[in-house]
């Protein structure tokens, strides 16, 4: 995101982007996998909602200007925090789509939310996710 370019935000977009980040959670296979059989305890659910929350806030309070690599360790910082470890590419693939959604945002383009509204969630396996058990010694 061009650091000189401001942030500012209308209603309409913010909640636009709200909708839009937890539309793509809620296809992000991974995550889903994660929250469904309780990698991360039984508030995984809670945890998945605040992830939402926190990327918002991100994306929209930050004085700093955003970086795509910043994004992706939140993002797998956050899995991690669920004991599960990705080796996909969706980390990456998902940040590249939130950045892209906010600048999209912010010029009144809501093209890509309403795309994710209106596509059905894809289903099937998803490979190369694995839990992470840790054990003490």
């Amino acid at each position: 995101m061009d650091p000189e370019k401001a942030r500012e935000i209308s209603a309409e977009s913010a909640a636009r982007l709200q909708e839009g980040i937890s539309l793509l959670l809620s296809r992000w296979s991974a995550l889903q996998m994660a929250v469904e059989n309780e990698w991360g305890g039984h508030d995984s659910q809670l945890k998945s909602h605040q992830l939402a929350s926190d990327i918002f806030s991100w994306l929209t309070q930050s004085k700093e200007p955003l970086y795509i690599d910043d994004l992706e360790n939140l993002l797998d910082e956050f899995m991690l925090s669920l004991n599960t470890e990705i080796a996909d590419g969706s980390i990456e693939e998902i940040a590249e789509k939130l950045m892209i959604m906010l600048e999209e945002c912010l010029e009144g383009n809501y093209k890509s939310i309403q795309i994710l509204k209106e596509t059905n969630p894809p289903m099937g396996a998803v490979p190369h996710i694995r839990q992470v058990i840790v054990a003490f010694v």
